[in-house]
């Protein structure tokens, strides 16, 4: 009886041990007793790190097995397996690393958790999972506050990001410190460097000015990134693509891992191709990435070189609005206002709604060839000191070619014709408009941390931008005077840019952390020659830009922090605010006041970020429907305006088998007082008349209310995820006038992407993975552009549409050995 009452007993205690939840805890430090704050601690899935005494702690643990793995900068990472029926406490030590870490390279431009900063970071692994061969922008496509769109329609070739409502050129992106964004427009073309995320260790993304770094201003945000660190062991990874389109990706990755912990070296081979979503907007994408390092206990010396290769066929014209939405009677009114060719008006009238693109010339090409190379050194001086810097150069080369359709000789600088007494003037024609460039400089940083409290950095860069711009008829049905290897124009533009920064991190008592930090940087940009319009250039500007910011943090307890800061930001015209602009005007350069104000809570289970912005500017530049003599549209600079908003970044852990990501952005963004522009013509198409009209507080263009994301993660398998994603962006005006005529209507897209990973004796392992895009087919318009003219007193808006893929797939299979 005594033995069947304890059998008894069990049974009923059995569910109630299973449902049992305890606490892991404990202390890490160093092997000289050294207390580790910020220390990375994670238990399978959860994540948190050590406070300020160095302690840890989980609660709410199932019993079971688990893997606690240990990690902080500088010292060599722990994982120890354990098995949990009670509360356990687990106090470490970490041995100091045997050589140097690649983090050092980022350090001086990157945002901590104690910086009054917006800053968003991506690590390998969720790079990893968002990875099937699609542009960078939308691997980030589910950070707060991002809108992306594809000329293609699918996420290969050409791409676009937007920050808070800022396109590309008003985003800060640098690779090792490096500047990576093009010295003259400011852009980022992701193009040149396909499959680059297969090579990027991790991305600090920051929201607004966000810390001084080197490059172009950031008026937006700055996208940060890192590339691979080394692996400690021998390793190759072979990565597959294959979706819809005909979709395909082949990426070899090999590495050495450490030899004799001193040396090591990685590569990538990457190639994608890809037919797009739009019709001929093929991709070629070929790349390439070495890396060698020398690793020591006190320095590190790497050298990168990387190359992307494109040919994308242009698919930048979009579709026009009568098209997409499938009136006859509107598409034919097109092609008589537009005087459109027969061939080229059936192709209209004809083609799918959806993906009509205008080009039909077989080599409508984009071609451009990209290769950097960068040679970084790191060294720790002492405890307290330590130095980086790094020498790079980038040569570029490429061109675009187009078919011209009776286009004017004159505009060739080409005399007219004269056959049989007949003058011809005009000529069907092929160009290629050219651009060759080398960007070279230098980039450093000093770190200095006399004590707990104090921490100095120093920092700056040197850069000089040599860029050739040039023109060339390949084919002409009348060739005139002309030859395949006349340049019908020269155009040069030479940049140099220097700057050095100041920061300082100071906490006069424990919760508290005082930031400033001070930039100065000076820019001269020379601008010659002629350019595509045969108008001569002769622009030589200097800029001084004074960037203070300073800030605060406080620690409300270990696991938050409240943070405010006041950021300047200065920013230079680009090329084209020059090259377009009338005869006689000049562009001012641009200012931004930023102010933050945040709150940040985490621990292993939860975490939330929520943050209030004002973005002032003084002279913005934007388009305000206003052309030069050749009927280019230029920027222009306007008085005030200003973005506000309020962003939102959570994640939870439910349980082993769910976790939520959410984010969200809410925005007002205005211009205080705009004018609008809408040039009159007459039969000859002459420009007689300028119509102006005044709007007060109108939203600026491509900037959407609200953009908000949510991502359900389910992994019912040890191995085995599933994440439903959603993503919303409401409506947006393609102009200044908040016309509802000439907006993108909100979109909401769901997307699926599933995960299974294995390993078997010979492969550390196999990961199945599958992407589905647009689950629910919802048609819908990332982007677009529009224009308006007057002729008679009637006034007519042409709006063109970038519309993006339905339901798609990208399938992979990822081998590790």
């Amino acid at each position: 009886m005594k033995r069947l009452m304890i059998m008894a007993f069990a049974v009923f205690m059995l569910p109630l041990m299973s449902l049992a939840q305890f606490s892991v805890s404990g202390k890490i430090s160093d092997k000289s007793a050294n207390i580790l704050s910020g220390a990375t601690v994670k238990l399978n899935g959860k994540t948190t790190k050590t406070n300020t005494d160095g302690n840890y702690r989980f609660t709410n643990v199932k019993a079971g097995n688990y893997m606690l793995t240990l990690s902080y900068v500088g010292y060599q990472s722990l994982k120890k397996s354990i098995n949990l029926s009670a509360d356990q406490k687990l106090d470490f030590e970490l041995s100091p690393s045997t050589f140097l870490a690649d983090e050092v390279i980022v350090r001086a431009t990157r945002a901590s958790e104690k910086s009054p900063t917006t800053y968003k970071n991506i690590g390998k692994t969720e790079l990893e999972q968002n990875n099937f061969g699609q542009d960078l922008p939308f691997i980030l496509n589910n950070t707060p506050g991002v809108v992306v769109t594809s000329d293609a329609g699918a996420g290969v070739g050409y791409t676009g990001i937007r920050i808070r409502g800022s396109d590309a050129s008003r985003v800060n992106v640098t690779i090792n410190g490096i500047p990576y964004n093009d010295s003259e427009s400011q852009g980022t073309y992701w193009v040149n460097m396909p499959d680059f995320a297969s090579s990027v260790d991790n991305i600090q993304l920051q929201r607004g000015v966000g810390t001084s770094t080197n490059g172009a201003g950031a008026f937006g945000g700055s996208l940060n990134i890192q590339t691979a660190s080394p692996s400690e062991n021998t390793y190759a990874e072979l990565n597959n693509t294959f979706g819809s389109f005909n979709t395909l990706k082949n990426t070899l990755k090999i590495g050495t891992g450490l030899i004799n912990n001193i040396w090591s070296f990685d590569g990538r081979l990457s190639r994608i191709k890809s037919d797009g979503f739009i019709d001929r907007a093929a991709s070629d994408l070929q790349s390439y990435f070495l890396s060698g390092a020398y690793h020591g206990k006190s320095d590190l010396l790497r050298v990168n070189i990387f190359a992307g290769k494109e040919q994308t066929y242009q698919a930048w014209n979009g579709v026009p609005e009568s098209r997409l939405n499938g009136n006859t009677a509107e598409m034919q009114a097109y092609i008589d206002r537009n005087y459109l060719e027969e061939a080229d008006a059936q192709h209209l009238l004809t083609s799918n709604s959806r993906t009509y693109n205008s080009f039909t010339y077989r080599d409508q090409n984009d071609n451009y060839k990209q290769a950097h190379y960068q040679a970084i050194y790191a060294r720790q001086l002492n405890d307290q000191l330590s130095f980086n810097a790094a020498l790079h150069y980038t040569n570029g080369e490429g061109y675009f070619e187009e078919y011209k359709n009776k286009d004017r000789l004159s505009k060739y600088g080409l005399p007219n014709i004269i056959q049989g007494g007949v003058t011809i003037n005009r000529s069907n024609l092929v160009r290629r408009r050219w651009l060759d460039n080398d960007f070279y400089g230098t980039t450093f940083a000093l770190n200095y941390n006399p004590q707990s409290t104090v921490n100095f950095t120093l920092g700056g860069a040197y850069n000089e931008y040599r860029g050739k711009h040039f023109g060339q008829i390949t084919w002409a049905e009348y060739a005139s005077t002309g030859d395949n290897f006349r340049h019908y124009y020269d155009g040069i533009g030479n940049k140099d840019d220097f700057n050095i920064y100041g920061k300082i991190n100071y906490s006069p008592v424990e919760k508290l952390t005082l930031f400033g930090d001070v930039q100065y940087r000076r820019v001269n940009y020379d601008i010659s020659g002629t350019d595509k319009n045969l108008k001569t250039l002769a622009f030589n500007n200097k800029y001084d830009f004074f960037n203070p910011k300073f800030g605060a943090t406080y620690s409300l307890n270990e696991q938050s922090n409240i943070y405010t800061s006041f950021s300047v930001a200065n920013k230079e015209p680009n090329r084209d605010d020059f090259t377009n602009i009338k005869t006689g005007l000049l562009p001012k350069s641009e200012s931004l006041n930023n102010v933050e104000l945040g709150y940040r809570f985490k621990n292993q289970d939860f975490n939330i970020g929520a943050n209030v912005y004002g973005m002032f500017y003084k002279d913005q530049l934007i388009f305000t429907g206003e052309i030069n003599e050749f009927a280019d549209a230029y920027r222009q600079n306007v008085d005030k305006s200003y973005r506000a908003g309020l962003e939102l970044d959570a994640s939870y852990t439910i349980s082993t088998k769910f976790a939520i990501n959410a984010n969200a952005a809410l925005s007002k963004n205005k211009i205080k007082d705009y004018v609008d522009y809408v040039s009159e013509y007459d039969d000859n198409g002459d420009v007689v008349n300028l119509l102006t009209t005044n709007y007060k507080n109108p939203d600026i263009s491509f900037s959407p209310a609200s953009v908000l994301f949510g991502e359900l993660i389910y992994k019912p398998l040890t191995g085995f995820a599933v994440a439903f994603q959603s993503k919303y962006v409401s409506k947006q005006y393609m102009d200044n006038t908040q016309n509802s005529s000439r907006q993108l209507d909100a979109y909401w897209v769901n997307n699926a992407r599933l995960g299974y990973d294995f390993a078997f004796k010979g492969v550390k392992n196999l990961n199945l993975g599958l992407l589905v895009n647009n689950l629910f087919n919802k048609m819908y318009e990332s982007n677009g552009y529009t224009y308006s003219y007057a002729y008679q007193g009637t006034v007519t808006a042409e709006n063109f549409y970038f519309p993006q893929a339905g339901t798609n797939f990208l399938l992979s299979l990822n081998i590790k050995f």
